[in-house]
């Protein structure tokens, strides 16, 4: 059986989509097929790197991608991690669904922390969040593409 080729898409592909595809590869790797890309680039963030490695997922070898550097791969699903990203999401041709599961932005959260530990905390409660949905996969991708065209 061929594995379900994903495009987890955000804004920057910094650190969402990066989390997302970490954990479809450690836990899903076997029926999926998972990739990554932003809009635009913002460079691996260090403390979605932290985190995951705090879970037992390396994704120190990521690399920040554009949507365009992934244009010849046939994707089945794309999941939109962000509000941003589902706004900005071009069409993908022929069987290719989009579908929108949006998680907080850790970046943004942390930056009224006071802590170093306050900080990861946002990123740590995005990460397990973005876990309980990959772990889900891919039965819930079928479950939410229903539920787009039933409300669109």
């Amino acid at each position: 059986m061929d594995k379900l080729k994903i495009l987890f898409l955000c804004t920057g592909n910094s650190c969402r989509s990066q989390m997302a595809e970490g954990w479809a590869r450690h836990l899903k790797g076997d029926v999926l097929d998972p990739y990554s890309a932003g809009i635009e680039t913002h460079g691996l963030n260090p403390r979605a790197v932290q985190v995951m490695a705090e879970a037992g997922v390396d994704i120190s070898g990521h690399r920040s991608k554009r949507l365009d550097e992934l244009k010849n791969v046939t994707f089945d699903y794309v999941v939109t991690v962000c509000d941003n990203a589902r706004e900005s999401c071009p069409v993908f041709p022929g069987k290719t669904k989009t579908i929108h599961a949006g998680f907080d932005d850790p970046p943004r959260l942390a930056k009224s922390a006071t802590t170093e530990e306050e900080a990861l905390a946002h990123y740590r409660r995005v990460r397990d969040e973005i876990r309980a949905f990959v772990e889900k996969m891919p039965e819930v991708l079928t479950e939410l593409t229903i539920q787009h065209r039933e409300n669109p």
